[in-house]
């Protein structure tokens, strides 16, 4: 195993354990068996040790380019509000201790910004799949791409949240993606009529 895979596995468990606002640099090189010299060498701060857990170590939520086109808008959204899911339950132990101070947080929210993300990314990404279902002639010309995604979100959000709250961590209720896409599908798909 790589330093720098072997840092990222170090990162997540302590950041999963401690939250990135109290999770060390040092704290993370110790777990990782390097020096903190070592751990700068791979990753410029914190914030980008954090977004690469966050897209290397946690479930992931995108699908490939090639989705756009096959299988059906609402199986394919389905395995977006899985991912979503997922990602959730994952990332809130690691990301919940950031909105601890006001401070913190909008320290973190500079950083983040820097890298090109936020937490607005699921969204995106979610619109952007839509938007170019639209584009292939799935989607109708008039369906609110944006307020389908931010739907979609949300509804993954709050499950994952309550399930982290409950503390199961579960997600795995029977159908639950499919029952969360399905009322969005009507002003979604053209009338194959």
């Amino acid at each position: 195993m790589s330093t720098r895979e072997r840092i990222l596995d170090a990162a997540a468990r302590v950041m999963r354990e401690q939250g990135v606002a109290h999770a060390t640099t040092k704290e993370i090189a110790r777990a990782a068996g390097c020096s903190e010299a070592l751990l700068y060498r791979h990753f410029d701060d914190k914030q980008g040790l954090f977004m690469a857990v966050l897209q290397e170590r946690l479930p992931g939520f995108v699908l490939p380019d090639s989705a756009v086109g096959s299988g059906s808008v609402a199986d394919n959204l389905a395995r977006m509000v899985t991912g979503l899911l997922g990602f959730y339950v994952e990332s809130f132990p690691v990301s919940a201790s950031i909105f601890s101070s006001s401070t913190l947080l909008a320290r973190h929210r500079e950083a983040i910004a820097a890298h090109g993300a936020g937490p607005q990314t699921p969204q995106l990404r979610v619109q952007a799949y839509l938007e170019a279902e639209r584009a292939a002639g799935r989607v109708r010309p008039d369906a609110d791409a944006e307020a389908a995604a931010r739907l979609l979100v949300g509804a993954a959000l709050h499950q994952a949240f309550l399930a982290t709250f409950w503390g199961d961590g579960s997600t795995a209720e029977p159908g639950l993606a499919d029952r969360l896409v399905a009322p969005l599908l009507p002003g979604l798909l053209p009338d194959r009529g």
